[in-house]
């Protein structure tokens, strides 16, 4: 591929290429705003019901779980340094039509996830402002996500940053009250107990809530898609995937650790009482830090997905733009905007696709939990394929001398994922079975074509 007078920018067919400006701050605040610093706060209930009371165990074991796809993901960033993520990883380990496949599959994580995250945000907004409807409230969340990844990679990260330090500034906040009110108050459960469980440890129960756990960690992966974009070396991607999820994971099991111990409902309790599970961390925030955390928390969880969503928009964009500059979609998406140097219809596209689904979601009373059971699943498969390109890539390919460590960590990785999608929901994998079917008849199609 060649690159533009000043190298730094590699060209597409038809001009330009991306522009080079993501430093590696820029690549770890993409990442943080994807997962979401709060994230464990929406499943706290149930984790801590799951797994009887060793919710900040299950993080840990969650983070350790998700750095096996994590050196996957560096391995291939600093190998295949491309915006196609893992479409071009799997192109490069496996072949054209894995890798196609690969891209296909994570792509149905990437456009469902703005749409459900604008969606989170309409329904948050419309719970402060009755009078406006969800749907509008998500049409004007896309719209400004929109706009501000037409304008420019740098410029939705300088954003992005402020909303970050935004959410951890408020979770800098929960942390200090909480350790307050333990000082003061003293824990409601034993010391150890996030770690060890309540009335004893649970192995099966530790690792069903580990298989649910290591969902907050959707979205890091996003940051291999701007690896055409970034300032530094290819090793800048892989840094910034390691170490988003590092914090990530640190940060999880200090916010379910300090709400365990502060929590007044039990986990017998709340296994009991399923219908609570979803307000746990929220009701531990009013009864003991009190409400005028809850409403600042809920402010921030009514902007926050907005800028989860503007990260997967830019993210399927890029999907999209690789794809179609290596000729598996139209080419029309490789187009580049010659001012801003994003992918202009690509992102136009996304966001197309973004309003139809969030929309129609919106004006159904079951909208939110149709979304939320189309998520994950691609995102896992297109995992798989990356484990298998590592393997296809450094060992057949023989670009290695450490064969075992590049067969036994993505084995490990891919073993793991393969246990989280068994358990996923039958109706998400009824739906992703559907976009395979659709994704090889595409496939189909474009190969016969003269």
């Amino acid at each position: 591929m060649a690159k533009d007078e000043a190298g730094t920018a590699p060209m597409t067919q038809d001009g330009p290429g991306l522009r080079r400006s993501l430093t590696l701050r820029d690549l770890i605040v993409y990442g943080l705003l994807f997962i979401g610093p709060t994230a464990p706060m929406g499943t706290f209930g149930v984790l801590d019901a799951r797994s009887c009371g060793a919710i900040g165990l299950v993080f840990v074991i969650a983070t350790l779980a998700m750095a096996f796809t994590a050196w996957s993901y560096a391995r291939m960033s600093r190998a295949v340094p491309l915006a196609g993520s893992v479409f071009a990883y799997a192109s490069a380990g496996l072949g054209p039509r894995p890798g196609f496949v690969a891209g296909w599959m994570i792509g149905l994580d990437y456009l469902f996830i703005p749409s459900m995250a604008s969606l989170f945000t309409g329904i948050a907004a419309h719970q402060l402002v009755p009078a406006i409807p969800v749907w509008v409230f998500t049409l004007i969340g896309i719209l400004l996500i929109t706009g501000l990844n037409l304008a420019g990679v740098k410029t939705a990260a300088v954003v992005g940053f402020v909303m970050l330090a935004i959410e951890v500034v408020v979770l800098a906040i929960f942390v200090v009250a909480a350790l307050v009110v333990l000082a003061g108050d003293g824990a409601q459960r034993d010391w150890l107990s996030p770690l060890t469980g309540v009335g004893g440890f649970d192995v099966a129960g530790v690792l069903g809530a580990v298989s649910v756990a290591v969902l907050a960690f959707l979205g890091f992966d996003a940051i291999a898609s701007f690896a055409e974009e970034t300032t530094g070396s290819s090793r800048q991607v892989s840094k910034a995937l390691q170490f988003c999820l590092i914090l990530a994971g640190a940060l999880f099991v200090v916010q379910t650790y300090l709400g365990a111990l502060l929590s007044p409902l039990t986990p017998d309790y709340l296994n009991a009482h399923q219908a609570e599970q979803g307000t746990a961390f929220y009701q531990m925030l009013d009864t003991e830090i009190g409400r005028w955390f809850g409403t600042t928390l809920t402010l921030t969880k009514a902007i926050g997905p907005v800028f989860s969503a503007l990260v997967a928009q830019a993210a399927v964009s890029r999907l999209m733009f690789g794809m179609a500059r290596d000729g598996a979609l139209p080419k029309a998406l490789a187009t580049v905007d010659p001012r801003t140097r994003t992918p202009r219809t690509a992102v136009l596209v996304s966001a197309v696709f973004t309003i139809i689904i969030a929309v129609a979601a919106a004006v159904r009373d079951d909208g939110l939990e149709v979304l939320s059971s189309m998520v994950t699943v691609g995102a896992l498969v297109g995992f798989l394929f990356l484990h298998a390109a590592v393997i296809g890539y450094y060992v057949r390919g023989r670009r290695t001398e450490q064969r075992g460590r590049h067969i036994a960590i993505p084995v490990i990785g891919a073993v793991i994922i393969a246990v989280v999608l068994a358990l996923a929901a039958h109706l998400a994998l009824a739906i992703a079975a559907v976009w395979l079917v659709i994704g090889v008849v595409v496939l189909v199609v474009r190969e016969r074509r003269p």
